[in-house]
């Protein structure tokens, strides 16, 4: 079983990837992958040397075609259990984005075949055990403000 926790803040060389939840026009913006049949937020790993906020901008760029956008970190969170990104199942750190896409260049330059902009959450997810909750903060933090 996958245990997600959220923190305020972790050392930043803790940080391993970034996942960005996205709107376009009131609408959320999920991605499928070439070779999966389920939806996902946008994201992924930090490439060497790279800081955390452009490794968020690279992996929506790249997975949404986003051209136009604002971005914003929501907080740190952690995933902890053996899955498909993380064979030891240690805790694991990344960063929770938020962006509003303006424009996309209709182009996608990823492993992604398809992005969706949609009223409801998907209930096919690619991480079903992560990804639900990381939106649920994104809501729970976004009625607070």
């Amino acid at each position: 079983m996958l245990e997600v926790k959220f923190y305020d803040t972790v050392d930043d060389s803790l940080l391993k990837f970034a996942v960005i939840i996205s709107k376009s026009n009131g609408k959320w913006v999920f991605c499928k992958h070439k070779e999966r049949d389920t939806y996902e937020a946008p994201g992924g790993h930090r490439e060497a040397g790279e800081d955390i906020l452009e490794t968020a901008k690279r992996e929506l760029q790249e997975e949404t075609g986003a051209i136009r956008f604002d971005i914003k970190p929501i907080c740190i969170y952690s995933v902890t259990g053996k899955n498909s990104i993380n064979e030891t199942g240690e805790e694991t750190f990344g960063l929770l984005c938020f962006a509003e896409i303006m424009e996309f260049s209709g182009k996608l330059h990823s492993e992604m075949e398809q992005v969706i902009l949609t009223d409801k959450l998907p209930e096919n997810w690619t991480y079903p055990f992560i990804q639900p909750k990381l939106i649920e903060k994104y809501m729970e933090i976004k009625n607070l403000r």
